[in-house]
Order: C-alpha cells, then sequence, then structure tokens
C-alpha cells in the first residue's frame, strides 16, 4: 500500500513528460486567461450585449417586425464583430504584456522552443470564439422562430467565424511581437480593427458600380457579411457567392501563416528582429495579398452571341398572392417560341416594383436568389418551364413580372423584349416574435456567467487566504 503514491506519481510525471511542449503553454495560457477572470469577463460583456440587442429586436414595436432571416443575419454580424475583437484585443496583449511585464524572458529560458510558445498562446487567444460561438447559438435559434435560417446561419457562422476570429487573432498577435508595450499594440490592433470594419459601415450608394463590387470582394469582413446576408437572407447558392469566400480565406491564411512559420524564430525579450529578414518576409506577405485581390477582383469576360428577333410568349402560373415577410413565394413561367424558325438565345429577367409611390424602391437582387434565367435557342413551336423563388423582405404591395428580351444579332443590332402578366403580391408584417420568450434567455445567460465570475474570483481570493495562513 505503501508504494502505490510513489506508482501514481511516477504515472503523473510521466504524463506531463508526454505532453507536447505548445500543450503546456497553452494550458498555462488557458488558466490565465479564464481563471483569471479576463477572458470570463469580456465573454461576460458579450452575452450582455448580445442579450441587449435581442431584447431589442424583440420589444421595438418596428424592430420587432422584421424578418426572422434578417433577424438571425444581424445578430450573427453582431457575433462576429464582437467575437473578432475579443480575440484581437487578447492576442494584442500576449506578448507585449510578456514584455511589458518583464516575465517573458523567464518563458524563453524554459526549454520550450519558440514556435511551441506562440502556438500555445495562439490557441489560447483564440478560446473565447468556441465559447462565443455557443452563447450565441440560442439567440439565433430564438430568433429564427424555426426558419431556416438558424441551420444557415449556425452552418456558414461557424465556418467564416473560425476562418475570421482566429485571423484577428493572429494579426492581434503579429502586433504584439512587434510592440514592447502593451498600449502600443492596444492602439495599432484598434486601429487595424477599425480599418477591416469600415468598409462594412459604408452607405449602400459607395457599395454600387464596380469598385463598390470589388471593395465587397477584397474586404474580409465585408465579404464574409455578404455572404452571409445573401445566403441567409436572399437564399442564393454558394455556387454564386463562392468569390467572397477568397478573402476571409486568405486573410485567415496570410496571418496565422506569417504568425506560426515566419515570426516564432524571431520571438525575443524585444520587439523587431533582424530588418533584412523582416523586410523580406514583408515583401512575400505583400506579394502574396496582392496577388490574393488581383486573384478576388478577376472578372469574368462576357462573351458575345449572335441572335435574331422572333415573335415569343413568356406566361406566368400564378396571378395574386398574400404572404408574410420572409415567407418564399415560388411559381414557374412558360416560354414559348411562336415563330417558324428556331430562336436565337433568349434572357428571361425578374422584376419586383413598388406599387406605393411613397414606398422603397425595390432591388430585385434582393429579393431573389436567381433574378436572370439563360434559354439556349429552342425550336419552332417549342416551349421551356423556368422555376422562380421570391423571398418577401418588406411588407407592402409588390407587381413581380418577367421580361423575354432575344439577344441582339450584334452590336449594332437590338431586339424587342416582351413582358408577362404580372403577380400581385401583397405582403403582411411577421409578428409572430414573442418578448416574453426573449426576456428569459436574457436574463439567464449572462447570470450564470456573472455567476462563474463570482466563483473564480471567489476561489482566487480562498487560495490567497490559504497562502497566507501559511
Amino acid at each position: 500500500m505503501s508504494d502505490a503514491p510513489a506508482i501514481n506519481e511516477g504515472k503523473q510525471g510521466s504524463y506531463r513528460k508526454a505532453r507536447p511542449a505548445w500543450w503546456l503553454v497553452f494550458s498555462r495560457e488557458m488558466t490565465d486567461l479564464w481563471m483569471g477572470g479576463k477572458a470570463l469577463n469580456l465573454v461576460l460583456v458579450f452575452s450582455v450585449l448580445l442579450g441587449g440587442v435581442a431584447f431589442l429586436l424583440a420589444t421595438n414595436s418596428e424592430l420587432s417586425l422584421i424578418p426572422p432571416k434578417e433577424m438571425v443575419f444581424e445578430m450573427l454580424r453582431l457575433s462576429l464583430a464582437a467575437a473578432g475583437f475579443i480575440c484581437l484585443i487578447i492576442g494584442a496583449d500576449s506578448l507585449s504584456g510578456e514584455r511589458e511585464r518583464s516575465t517573458l524572458e523567464g518563458l524563453l529560458l524554459t526549454p520550450v522552443g519558440r514556435r511551441q510558445i506562440v502556438v500555445g498562446k495562439f490557441l489560447a487567444a483564440v478560446s473565447p470564439w468556441p465559447a462565443a460561438l455557443v452563447l450565441s447559438l440560442p439567440y439565433w435559434a430564438l430568433l429564427s422562430q424555426g426558419d431556416e435560417a438558424f441551420g444557415l446561419g449556425a452552418l456558414w457562422g461557424s465556418i467564416l467565424g473560425s476562418l475570421l476570429v482566429p485571423a484577428l487573432a493572429a494579426i492581434g498577435m503579429l502586433v504584439s511581437s512587434r510592440s514592447n508595450t502593451n498600449r502600443t499594440s492596444m492602439f495599432v490592433s484598434l486601429g487595424i480593427y477599425l480599418l477591416i470594419l469600415v468598409p462594412t459601415q459604408l452607405p449602400g450608394s459607395a457599395q454600387a458600380g464596380s469598385v463598390g463590387q470589388l471593395l465587397k470582394k477584397v474586404s474580409p469582413m465585408e465579404a464574409t457579411y455578404h455572404f452571409l446576408e445573401k445566403i441567409i437572407v436572399n437564399s442564393r447558392t454558394v455556387g454564386e457567392l463562392t468569390v467572397f469566400l477568397i478573402a476571409p480565406a486568405m486573410l485567415a491564411v496570410l496571418a496565422i501563416g506569417t504568425l506560426l512559420l515566419y515570426y516564432p524564430p524571431r520571438l525575443g525579450l524585444e520587439a523587431g528582429g533582424s530588418g533584412k529578414r523582416s523586410s523580406r518576409g514583408a515583401a512575400v506577405v505583400a506579394t502574396l495579398l496582392a496577388a490574393s485581390l488581383l486573384a478576388v477582383g478577376q472578372a469574368d469576360p462576357a462573351t458575345a452571341q449572335e441572335a435574331q428577333d422572333a415573335p415569343f410568349e413568356i406566361s406566368i402560373d400564378m396571378e395574386v398572392a398574400t404572404v408574410k415577410t420572409g415567407d418564399p413565394v415560388l411559381f414557374d413561367t412558360s416560354v414559348t417560341n411562336n415563330s417558324d424558325a428556331d430562336s436565337p438565345p433568349l434572357i428571361v429577367a425578374m422584376n419586383i416594383i413598388n406599387l406605393d409611390s411613397e414606398g422603397d424602391v425595390v432591388d430585385p437582387e434582393d429579393w431573389s436568389p436567381e433574378r436572370t434565367q439563360y434559354v439556349t435557342p429552342m425550336a419552332s413551336g417549342q416551349s421551356v418551364r423556368l422555376s422562380w423563388r421570391v423571398n418577401a423582405i418588406l411588407e407592402g404591395d409588390y407587381m413581380v413580372y418577367m421580361v423575354l428580351v432575344p439577344e441582339p444579332d450584334g452590336t449594332n443590332a437590338t431586339s424587342h423584349p416582351v413582358a408577362s402578366p404580372g403577380i400581385h403580391l401583397t405582403v403582411d408584417p411577421f409578428t409572430r416574435l414573442n418578448p416574453g420568450g426573449v426576456l428569459p434567455l436574457v436574463i439567464a445567460i449572462p447570470t450564470l456567467l456573472m455567476a462563474a465570475v463570482g466563483f473564480v474570483m471567489w476561489r482566487q481570493r480562498r487560495r490567497i487566504n490559504q497562502v497566507d495562513a501559511d
């Protein structure tokens, strides 16, 4: 029996030796962040922010009429922005804080490789993201009210958040690695975050045109928001929006790759490193970033096809529809070639107009995942059936109609468009959201987190008292 403690201690010692070095650094950082209360306090503020916005969406007489799809998207935007900010701040403190507190020297003197140190600190800096995601899911589910938007938001929010948030944490650590004080690191990191966030705050008019479209593809956060909005709110397909995934993926690869592969050998007591090597590394990063921007901004060349005018007919299988905001409207159109000859290639475009002269102008691309469809040349008498979907975004009185356009015969020719009958679409406000169902969640989550913070503080105070007593 007396040998049992020695055997157990031997097993525990061998287990500790078997642990990789980065895990030891990670464990130490996690203890400091979560048991020390810093990460826990930030996550508590995050939950209070989410709860306040969710309660506002549910109780405000105008905001509560927002369709569930848009509510999920707005909460998703807030979750990603806040979680990214938290991880950026923690990353910005990871190395400059060690220098400022004069604890980095002791860490570098341990038999732990520099890359292992950076990996452990990076994983700890990203640790608030899973917690933020778990806390966000109940709010997304509640505001979706059973809509498919919750599944899409949870899937793509998790994927894109796992690219964007770690990238921001890596950026914070890179800034921290070049700073001797926390003040400098925090100031520069905040400036970079605002620079990344600015494109998402531009008015709609500034995002129109070729420059605005390029900005949406190049800016990582704007590309992420645009992708999520089109997928969740407008029911667009992933294939149409793949180009918007390049920017957040490229930011993650460049930021995390630079942090974990390029920087570790240059980790030292003072910020900075070899000027020549740093210049080479910056040149490589700049070259990769420029190449990625060119790849993102590259446009597909347009092709010209020969066509000629011909008599056609386009019909629609619906005349009127009354739906709630956020509900889809599904209908089919039939295109018929009534001429004696084969038709040229045809283009069918969907249009939506607001029948209220004082209402907002409708952007059809926001209402439909597929505004335009193309029909190959048709034989005489042949008909083609096309399926369409319209998502009722805003309440009001609208007319939906189709326009059939034969491709012109050349640059000096034109064609005669043919319009279909219209669908009179009446969209009523969506009013199913129950504020009483939101309040328990808004109160419960921050309360539980506050209890966790209180327990951590009590445990630390008890440990300090025990040390003093000994």
